[in-house]
């Protein structure tokens, strides 16, 4: 089918957009270029900048599609506390204007990147599947929680909103980013020979390779209607949820000779939660996640040396998602509204 994706340049979007062409796909990319510069180890198939903004989008942009993979958006919560009220008109409102836009147009499935961050403080031990109250305490998770709850009421018999709630990614993709919590540890650890735990390390978190969110994607954009209309899923593994120590632990397992440090500063982190994702699993029983922690740790550092990814490389703005909008702005190349100058 024809499929339009937004934020193809991201760390998401340009492992999915290679994932949806291979499956016989046809895809209209749609992004705002951010990140174009950003490549990790060379060049990739989606360099075109685009410089498209979901907070004009029309049904124009959408004309012919028959489903929208929704992924564009301030990316992660320290961007998202860059601006609240910026986080809130794109994450929210720039989602809500391309949802209406897709349904003007008729795109009969809306796939949204939603997160587990969406359970935020839920704190405890126990699994929290998707009936689970949601507990957001950021404006990146809030402005997720409301993007749901307004997608599903644009539901009807023929516009299907599905909203996939996506564990911490990690990964190796074309568009890298350091600031998700196992690309981190893993370049501190090849990097300085440290790895530096910016909590106290008690923190649950759910984590899923980037390559298996993308795969997730293309298996609820073909799936039968009457299975995904309107619904959540957690997306990633039951088995993959680990304490910020566990990851470093195993971190240190593929980088060995290491040593553990804190970040000055660091303490408890309220965002703290496990989920279980049995509802993808039973529903999906073909599925099954391709890479786990440990996997992911030897595929980040094996990269990261195989590139010559060194200390300054980690340090700069490039593989940074705050860092790069904060680099572009005080160049000028983006007013204080996230909007390309000239």
């Amino acid at each position: 089918m024809r499929v339009a994706v937004t934020g193809h340049q991201g760390f998401i979007g340009s492992v999915t957009v290679p994932i949806l062409r291979a499956a016989g796909h046809e895809v209209r990319a749609l992004d705002t270029g951010f990140f174009a510069a950003c490549s990790f180890g060379g060049p990739d198939a989606e360099e075109t900048p685009g410089r498209w903004d979901m907070r004009e989008a029309t049904a124009a942009d959408l004309a012919g599609c028959e489903a929208v993979v929704h992924l564009a958006g301030l990316s992660n919560d320290p961007l998202g506390d860059l601006d609240p009220e910026l986080t809130y008109a794109i994450n929210l409102h720039g989602s809500l204007r391309l949802a209406r836009a897709a349904k003007e147009a008729g795109v009969a499935r809306f796939l949204f990147a939603s997160s587990c961050s969406n359970y935020g403080a839920s704190g405890g031990d126990a699994l929290l599947d998707e009936s689970s109250p949601l507990a957001p305490i950021t404006p990146y998770a809030i402005s997720k929680v409301e993007s749901e709850r307004e997608l599903l009421q644009l539901a009807d018999e023929r516009f299907s909103p599905v909203l996939l709630r996506n564990a911490t990614a990690y990964g190796v993709s074309p568009r890298l980013r350091v600031d998700l919590v196992l690309n981190n540890l893993v370049a501190w650890a090849v990097t300085t020979g440290r790895i530096v735990l910016q909590s106290d390390g008690t923190p649950w978190r759910p984590i899923v390779h980037v390559e298996d969110i993308a795969r997730a994607f293309l298996l609820l954009l073909e799936a039968p209607r009457e299975l995904v209309h309107a619904e959540a899923f957690n997306i990633g593994g039951s088995a993959e949820n680990y304490r910020i120590r566990e990851l470093a632990e195993i971190v240190g397992e593929a980088v060995p000779g290491c040593t553990l440090a804190f970040a000055e500063g660091a303490g408890p982190d309220p965002r703290n939660y496990r989920v279980s994702c049995a509802k993808l699993e039973s529903r999906f029983p073909a599925f099954r996640l391709k890479w786990n922690a440990r996997t992911g740790a030897a595929q980040l550092a094996a990269a990261y040396r195989a590139h010559g990814f060194d200390r300054e490389s980690f340090e700069g703005p490039r593989y940074k998602r705050l860092g790069r909008i904060r680099e572009l702005l005080a160049a000028g190349e983006l007013g204080p509204d996230l909007r390309w100058r000239g």
